[in-house]
């Protein structure tokens, strides 16, 4: 059975109380719930790493390589300021998926510029928690033989 990784970046840990008008209000328990739900129907297995310090992301990424055939990243404002996450996914070589709450395109203009985007095979924002099940079908599709 093909595995996922589930990373998390910085301030994601307070879903559900932060900006809600902007990140809603599911928690990223709930959202890590529904997605080890929604994994286990395609067939997937699911762990899940939230850390607001790039570099455990790094480690966190780097050791996915051999465990895990697929990543999904959700980095928070990293998207939009970190190389090293960058690096180290492309470093790993494994399929990945970017994940937004919110549409980060029609945000502030800092927002628009996604390092990851460069080394994911897609980016999905703006639907909220779906987004993350959504990175999940498109990984499937990848993985789970038909």
């Amino acid at each position: 059975m093909s595995s996922v990784l589930v990373l998390n970046g910085p301030n994601l840990n307070l879903l559900g109380q932060r900006q809600p008008e902007v990140y809603g209000s599911t928690t990223l328990a709930d959202i890590e719930a529904s997605c080890t739900a929604h994994a286990s129907k395609l067939g997937l297995e699911i762990s899940f790493v939230q850390s607001n310090h790039e570099g455990a992301l790094i480690d966190a990424i780097h050791a996915a390589k051999g465990t895990h055939a697929a990543l999904v990243i959700n980095a928070g404002a990293y998207t939009h300021t970190s190389i090293a996450l960058m690096d180290a996914v492309a470093s790993v070589e494994l399929p990945m998926v970017e994940v937004h709450l919110s549409n980060i395109h029609a945000r502030q203009a800092f927002r628009h510029v996604s390092y990851l985007s460069k080394v994911a095979i897609g980016q999905i924002c703006g639907f909220g928690p779906r987004g993350y099940l959504m990175a999940l079908d498109a990984l499937a599709d990848r993985l789970v033989p038909s």
